[in-house]
């Protein structure tokens, strides 16, 4: 190298390190206080709590959010959207026009048949609300949901499609929902993570992208509760360490973590500082939490959490006792949201029914309306209803196409990928109850009416929590990020 380049360098990095780092220090300093990430003037490290509560942009209609994610996406035509203009068309194809440019994920076009539904549909409550016969525990609720028939977004495979829903951006990396709600609004309990994730059935393909800090740090990462032990692994102490003990250890971790942490000033330290803490009081909250004894028989039963699992369950989201966790879970997540938790995902897997329609859907469906049901009544007759906001939402929807792969229909069909219209049903948070909004056309197709987002989805939820969506960022890579990045306006026809 030559000597007056290195000569250079050697006093710009000098530069850097003392009077320019001061300046950025200072400036970094001044952004992590503003997000609550490093105490203030005059504050000791140790009172800093990455999850204190902070206020919004405005007053928030909603405080909490259980969201339900049935991974694989569930059929609107045979849950949520009725077409008897489908029927009459059963067995017919599209005109190639209709199909030309559209991508499947495993339809042959050439072969493919109109299929309509074998479900029932009937109105229910005070509002008309129509719902398939695979939910009549819904169907009580219909006067207290809102069902939104046109739903539409960008991605057509599974794991695009759900961090799109779940993150705004079909790729990896961003914070999640519950992680920008975290992280914007901290949470209101202290012995609890903001993010509790719960899962039911086998693993869905977007796995732990589907609440993921991304780039935020990772106290507003989603925390897996395991289904059996300690909810968290190694929550417990091992034999032998008292309390104290762990105390004691705790003490000198953390004090080495602070000193860590004003040396470099990386937020992430503080993170494993919080994250460390927590884990000592959940020890205790924890256990008292899942202890669902303290509920009483009534409760359970309304839940169906000591229902009997049906006789065949090798389904694609099948398996032993999925019935009885999936009910535990929606009456956890009550317990949850009542002890201040911020967000709650729930998660089952797997609604891709690409074969045996019918009975899968069947299968899956029977889990979840009760205990789902449950929950909306549970929520209401508690006072939580308002201030908890309750969301089913899959990923996209399924094609009014039978599928064909290979060129001609199994014994049992099933439905392809439709990211072009599909449903979702939410209730509370400040959301219009007993609304059905939006349409599709007469094979559910396509939206003709009022359509909705994914990212305008983002916007009005984001919205009833108290923020503006466009203000809700942070720099990432040289952008202002935020969770409606590629768009997305708050709808207010929804909001009461």
């Amino acid at each position: 190298m030559d000597p007056q380049e290195a000569a250079f360098l050697s006093a710009r990095r000098k530069f850097m390190t003392s009077t320019a780092s001061g300046l950025g220090l200072a400036a970094l300093t001044s952004l992590l206080q503003r997000d609550g990430l490093l105490a203030a003037e005059g504050e000791k490290p140790d009172e800093v709590n990455p999850l204190a509560p902070k206020q919004p942009h405005h007053a928030p209609k909603a405080k909490s959010c259980i969201f339900i994610l049935p991974e694989g996406a569930p059929s609107h035509l045979d849950l949520f959207d009725q077409k008897p203009k489908l029927q009459e068309l059963h067995g017919q194809q599209l005109p190639a026009s209709l199909t030309e440019k559209v991508r499947f994920a495993f339809i042959k076009k050439e072969t493919a048949v109109l299929w309509g539904s074998r479900r029932k549909f009937t109105k229910h409550g005070n509002c008309g609300m129509e719902l398939s016969d695979f939910l009549p525990h819904l169907g009580k609720c219909a006067d207290d949901i809102q069902l939104i028939r046109s739903m539409h977004t960008d991605a057509f495979n599974h794991h695009p499609a759900q961090l799109m829903l779940m993150s705004g951006v079909p790729r990896f990396g961003r914070p999640s929902i519950g992680s920008w709600l975290t992280y914007g609004l901290g949470s209101e309990s202290e012995n609890l993570p903001g993010y509790v994730v719960l899962t039911a059935g086998r693993g869905g393909s977007g796995g732990v992208s589907n609440w993921s800090s991304g780039f935020l740090p990772s106290t507003y990462q989603g925390v897996l509760f395991r289904g059996q032990g300690d909810p968290v692994l190694n929550l417990g102490n091992p034999p032998g360490i008292t309390r104290e003990m762990q105390d004691r250890g705790l003490e000198s971790l953390g004090n080495l973590n602070r000193r860590h942490l004003q040396e470099v000033h990386d937020p992430e330290i503080e993170s494993r500082i919080a994250s460390y803490e927590l884990a000592f009081r959940m020890q205790s909250a924890a256990p008292e939490l899942v202890d669902l004894s303290q509920e009483t028989q009534a409760t359970l039963d309304r839940y169906g959490c000591d229902r009997p699992e049906p006789s065949k369950t090798n389904y694609r989201g099948g398996g032993p006792n999925v019935y009885k966790t999936f009910a535990r879970n929606c009456l956890l997540a009550r317990r949850l949201v009542e002890r201040g938790v911020r967000f709650v995902t729930l998660v089952h897997a797997s609604w891709d029914h690409h074969s045996n329609l019918d009975e899968e859907l069947g299968y899956n469906a029977g889990m979840a309306d009760q205990p789902l049901a449950a929950l909306v009544q549970d929520l209401k007759e508690r006072g939580l209803l308002d201030s908890t906001l309750l969301v089913f939402a899959g990923e996209f929807g399924r094609t009014p196409l039978a599928e064909n792969r290979g060129g001609k229909l199994p014994e049992k069909v099933g439905r392809d990928h439709h990211p072009s219209a599909f449903s979702v049903w939410l209730t509370g948070g400040g959301f219009k109850p007993g609304l059905t909004y939006g349409a599709t056309d007469d094979i559910g197709w396509s939206v003709v009416e009022n359509p909705v987002h994914i990212n305008d989805f983002h916007a009005t939820i984001l919205h009833q929590f108290g923020f503006d969506h466009r203000k809700l960022a942070l720099p990432f890579k040289g952008l202002n990020v935020r969770l409606t990045d590629q768009g997305g306006k708050v709808v207010k026809d929804l909001l009461s």
